[in-house]
């Protein structure tokens, strides 16, 4: 990486401490340039605002005349007329009208987190309401992605007349026309990137189908859920359907799924959904879901709920169900109400998540040695691609996370079947998108299925086809890579000494918040500290102590560095003194309090002096 490609990507940047080259290879840029700055310091003049604080909300896009309301996000203030949304009309109102006759109603999701979520929100309002839903989420080893023929029929069988998919059903042509032949009016409420041609149904809901104005297409599913319910609560309302004997449900009560929803498929925390995660933060504090409640005490989760623990803690276990054990698990605890049913599911659902993990730790060895000796010494290569029989196929999304992680480029993860067929996920860096190259391959008949988003893409490619496929995504790929990991560098939002990291500076900045993509954690720097301790926890953190001038220390630990250029910069710096770089939380242990920096990055102070 040279100076001349950082400064043509990001202009009026200046290096921050200096740093061209740090431990992760990196630059390391101020988020904001000279009019950042400027807007910063007038931020901090109008609303009173601390200068750190007025720096991250720049650095994230707030306007000046903007700051008080995004320091309090509400979801009323904020939420559309859900009849922007193309189709809703026609679907909120078949809905409430099934609802009015109590008519069988079969939700069909996806077995992530999302779909869990969506499923769970749908059938808690269709309870309140007086129904019973059926509630089918397909296995991903036998079933797929998606509505089936199969399990359509067994719907129908069971008496459904409404079909209601959730985080799918956009692409599920041929098994949505037969839930038609079979009588069931069919409504799909998805996010996912649509074709040009649609499956033949009520309605169907998607903010990212070409005929859509709404804007809306940064939402997760279990957003969308949440505008068709209150859609349909107003037309249940105007129909008085709600009585003394039949109470109008607290919409809001509900918000503590789409926060998790939200979170754990990793959409952009802005605007409604940085409400909805904000205020479904503040409804999981009540511990109102049982099912929930009983998921943050199998995870041990400490302190009040933060987006990191729905992202780490909560998402990973619903997702085990649906990676390596029962597809329905998350959704039935999440709808659960008797607290012993429910703590027995999220144990269920832990101990899934130990096997998942001892399961990815095998995987991505052996994936990291393959990508190690496909790229050589000089790591040379616009993607990974990886590949091995015997792979779990619900895994794979994870090891390609991994190894992009590791790697910097876009990587594959696919498992092998006995026959040969590839099964597998790929992960994205930003400014490369692998969703639309994967469908073109798949137009070019080089994969026999494929889709996905920019950032996540999953794949099926038949025997024999692998070394094509890694050719193409070369090929594809090449110019867009070179070009996003040149302008690779770190931003940092400003800088703090040891003594000066504390909870009030945590809590200052988490009224920025809350974070997750699109809305980054802030990330602070601490010049020259002397690293008087590091070394590895675990198997592949590594925990180390940084001290101030003044004799002030601060804890840090770089999570998955052993063995990373980060790591072995830690350790072999130990009593140096170095720039590190990294994101401020509160350590809890044991009924203490204590700021920890989770570390990112190192840097030299005097390097080649």
């Amino acid at each position: 990486m040279t100076f001349a490609l950082q400064t043509a990507q990001q202009p009026g940047r200046r290096a921050f401490l200096g740093v061209e080259h740090s431990a992760a290879g990196r630059a390391w840029r101020d988020r904001l340039d000279a009019h950042g700055v400027a807007r910063a310091l007038a931020m901090t003049q109008r609303h009173n605002v601390p200068e750190l604080l007025a720096r991250v909300l720049v650095g994230r896009g707030v306007e000046i005349g903007d700051v008080a309301s995004h320091l309090d996000p509400t979801v009323k203030a904020l939420l559309p007329d859900p009849h922007v949304l193309t189709a809703m009309h026609v679907a909120a109102e078949r809905i409430a009208d099934a609802i009015a006759r109590g008519e069988p109603i079969a939700i069909f999701g996806d077995y992530d987190v999302d779909g869990a979520t969506s499923s769970a929100l749908l059938a808690r309002f269709l309870r309140h309401g007086g129904l019973d839903p059926f509630i089918h989420i397909p296995d991903r080893l036998f079933e797929g992605y998606g509505p089936n023929v199969e399990a359509v029929r067994a719907l129908a069988a069971r008496g459904a007349k409404l079909l209601i998919t959730v985080d799918c059903g956009t692409t599920s042509i041929e098994p949505l026309a037969e839930a038609k032949r079979l009588g069931l009016d069919v409504i799909v409420i998805d996010h996912h990137q649509c074709d040009e041609q649609l499956p033949d149904v009520h309605a169907l809901v998607n903010p990212n189908r070409l005929d859509d104005l709404s804007k809306l297409g940064h939402l997760a599913a279990v957003g969308l859920v949440f505008l068709t319910i209150v859609a349909v609560n107003r037309i249940l309302r105007a129909g008085e359907f709600w009585s003394e004997t039949r109470s109008e449900p607290d919409l809001l009560s509900f918000l503590d799924l789409v926060a998790l929803g939200t979170v754990a498929d990793v959409v952009p925390l802005t605007g409604l959904n940085r409400a909805f995660v904000a205020k479904g933060l503040l409804a999981m504090r009540r511990r109102d879901n049982v099912g929930l409640t009983a998921l943050m005490d199998a995870s041990r989760m400490s302190g009040p709920p933060e987006p990191f623990h729905l992202g780490f803690l909560l998402g990973p276990r619903i997702n085990a169900g649906g990676r390596i054990g029962r597809a329905d698990l998350g959704a039935m605890l999440l709808l659960e109400d008797d607290a012993v049913e429910a703590a027995r599911i999220a144990d269920e659902l832990d101990r899934l998540n130990r096997e998942r993990q001892a399961m990815e730790r095998a995987m991505l060895a052996e994936a990291e040695a393959e990508a190690l000796a496909a790229l050589g010494l000089e790591e040379k290569g616009a993607v990974v691609v990886t590949a091995a029989p015997g792979w779990h196929p619900g895994v794979v999304g994870l090891i390609a996370a991994r190894l992009k992680e590791r790697f910097g480029r876009p990587a594959f993860a696919i498992a092998l079947d006995v026959n040969g067929i590839g099964t597998g996920s790929g992960r994205s860096i930003a400014g490369v998108d692998l969703g639309r190259a994967v469908r073109r391959a798949v137009a070019e008949g080089l994969l026999t299925k494929g889709g996905g988003h920019a950032m996540a893409a999953g794949v099926t490619l038949a025997k024999g086809v692998l070394a094509a496929f890694r050719a193409y995504l070369e090929e594809t790929l090449r110019d867009a890579v070179e070009t996003a990991r040149a302008a690779d560098a770190l931003l940092i939002d400003g800088a703090v000494s040891a003594g000066g990291a504390t909870t009030e500076l945590i809590s200052t900045l988490s009224r920025a918040g809350p974070f997750g993509a699109g809305n980054p954690e802030p990330v602070i720097a601490l010049p020259e500290h002397t690293l008087v301790y590091a070394d590895v926890v675990g198997d592949k953190h590594v925990r180390a102590r940084l001290r101030a001038g003044d004799g002030t220390t601060l804890n840090a630990i770089a999570f998955r560095a052993v063995g990373q250029p980060l790591g072995e910069a830690l350790i072999k710096s130990r009593g140096q003194a170095v720039h590190a770089a990294g994101t401020l939380s509160v350590d809890r242990w044991q009924g203490a309090e204590r700021v920890q920096l989770r570390l990112l990055d190192v840097a030299a102070v005097n390097p080649g002096a």
